[in-house]
């Protein structure tokens, strides 16, 4: 089983990487769109076109899934994808990307559910999973890498104003990626039974497993302050140009695949709950540092340029590593159903996290910006300690 999940990782990989580049030119798209006079109090609600859609499909995609089956209904999302990235670059009204990311989202609520689901059909040791895991969403913060590097440079230069025609090399990769899925085997994780949804969702829900939600809810919350709003908060705040927003910002994904990467290849050597903790506590050393940096230097201090992007070494990993050591216990014939619950809180961390973001820069208030993540951290540090205290029990 291992073996052929082998077989199948750049597929995967691949599978993340257009959907990273998708829902993440989000940083893209808001500091162009801004430059067009379209308020951030609008942009901000542009990130629940993406994110409530993903929670909404979740729970109905599960049977869909389970009826076609991964391998199609992937295949089937990837067109989408594809097809949706062909249409961009030639429409100009503003209601279209809400129509875009809604549909972007949908595919990512069925294709994030079907991977998931690949993966733990092939794999049950906790450890093992999480090296799996970690791996393959190692190329999720390539696809940020790419999209800000990309993007960035088409935006600084003569073609500016052709920025849009960049989403055509996500139509590429999906024709690529399709490919491969048609030519491969793919084991398919078993049926969920034919029960009402609401009673299967009774029969997992547990205090443990409100604790591990509410951890997911926070940790995405945090990933979106960063992923979506860094290049504003520098532009607007450290007064750098659109190039150098997005390629500072860059190297924050290039810093978070660095930490996906090494977990992967170290991580069983150590205890999952420690690991996630210590990542968190050196998050919160690295803000302390910057906000000191603001509190007795200057609060727009080109450190901060630096600074920031570290943050993603140790970010990174824990979405992946709370992930790994809550399926790895889940009965592989309900995997989809609780990937769905997964998506759904992601969703509305993303979602809930936009909001509050646009308000911030809203109001002007983006010297409180680093003070905000830590207060975020705090939070994550807090319910994350309750959960593995009292994780161990079954689920």
């Amino acid at each position: 089983m291992t073996t052929k999940l082998s077989k199948i990782s750049l597929p995967l990989r691949l599978t993340f990487l257009i959907f990273s580049m998708v829902l993440n030119c989000m940083g893209i798209v808001i500091l162009q769109l801004s430059e067009a006079k379209v308020t951030y109090e609008k942009l901000g609600f542009l990130e629940s076109f993406k994110d409530l859609p993903i929670a909404f499909i979740s729970l109905f995609a599960v049977n869909f899934i389970s009826r076609f089956g991964t391998k199609k209904s992937l295949i089937l999302a990837l067109t989408i994808v594809g097809i949706c990235s062909l249409i961009l670059p030639f429409v100009e009204v503003f209601w279209f990307y809400r129509l875009w990311f809604a549909i972007i989202g949908a595919c990512f609520a069925i294709g994030k559910i079907c991977v998931f689901g690949i993966i733990r059909n092939n794999i049950s040791e906790e450890k093992a999973l999480a090296k799996t895991m970690n791996s393959v969403e190692a190329s999720f913060m390539i696809g940020i890498f790419v999209v800000n590097t990309g993007f960035g440079w088409l935006i600084s230069s003569q073609y500016s104003q052709f920025w849009k025609f960049g989403f055509l090399s996500v139509s590429l990769l999906c024709a690529v990626t399709i490919f491969l899925f048609s030519k491969l085997p793919v084991s398919e994780p078993e049926r969920i039974r034919k029960d009402n949804i609401i009673k299967d969702l009774a029969e997992i829900f547990n205090p443990i497993l409100i604790i591990f939600l509410a951890v997911i809810f926070s940790t995405v919350f945090l990933e979106q302050s960063f992923n979506s709003w860094l290049p504003s908060f520098y532009k607007k705040h450290l007064k750098v140009n659109s190039f150098f927003a997005l390629q500072a910002s860059s190297f924050l994904a290039l810093f978070s695949y660095l930490g996906r990467t090494i977990t992967a290849n170290i991580i069983h050597r150590f205890s999952l709950s420690r690991y996630y903790i210590f990542c968190i506590s050196l998050i919160i050393m690295v803000l302390i540092i910057i906000i000191g940096i603001q509190f007795f230097d200057t609060e727009d201090s080109r450190a901060l340029l630096f600074l920031f992007p570290v943050i993603g070494l140790f970010l990174a990993p824990l979405y992946p590593v709370i992930n790994s050591k809550m399926i790895a216990r889940i009965d592989k014939s309900r995997a989809n159903l609780f990937t769905s619950l997964i998506v759904i809180f992601s969703s509305l961390g993303s979602s809930v996290s936009s909001i509050i973001m646009a308000l911030l820069f809203g109001n002007e208030l983006l010297s409180f910006y680093p003070l905000y993540i830590l207060s975020a951290v705090i939070v994550i540090f807090i319910i994350s300690l309750i959960y593995f205290r009292f994780a161990d029990k079954e689920i």
